[in-house]
């Protein structure tokens, strides 16, 4: 599926909200609205918003990164989600790629994200783009809930 990754403004917020709020971590984690409202909002105040759109301009997902958001060095993708109907067609991983090259302009990088325990697709989304689990912090977001952080590395030039 071709998609656009543009950066997010105030126009998507609704529709990231929605995306998010109907996937396993939306279900788990963001279920306030205005809470992930602020969070969204915040995203694009810190130039960490982006959308895939297709060619009418629809969201399909999005990611929120922080390009110094692990140890004030590394990217950190802390949130991504693809529309129900639109995942298996590769959105994700267009996003993850776009994570990967845009969140950092160093030559050589270290690429950061977590995965929840339940969330057994997006880790093996992640293992097959290359991440490695680094460690687990147990109960770390919600009690009974393991978070597994995982990172990849990356050497260009």
């Amino acid at each position: 599926m071709n998609v656009n990754i543009i950066k997010g403004n105030i126009a998507y917020i609704e529709a990231c909200i929605h995306i998010l709020q109907n996937s396993e971590i939306g279900q788990v984690y963001f279920e306030d609205y205005s809470k992930v409202e602020a969070s969204l909002l915040n995203a694009i105040t810190e130039d960490g918003l982006f959308v895939a759109v297709n060619e009418k301009a629809e969201c399909l997902g999005f990611i929120y990164y922080m390009s110094k958001g692990v140890f004030g060095s590394y990217p950190y993708l802390h949130i991504i989600a693809v529309k129900e109907e639109y995942r298996g067609y590769g959105v994700g991983k267009q996003l993850m790629k776009y994570f990967e090259e845009n969140a950092s302009s160093y030559l050589s990088t270290k690429y950061f994200l977590t995965v929840d325990d339940f969330n057994v697709n997006a880790r093996r989304l992640y293992e097959r783009l290359g991440y490695q689990c680094v460690g687990t912090l147990p109960n770390f977001y919600k009690d009974d809930i393991d978070c597994n952080v995982m990172m990849k590395a990356i050497i260009r030039g």
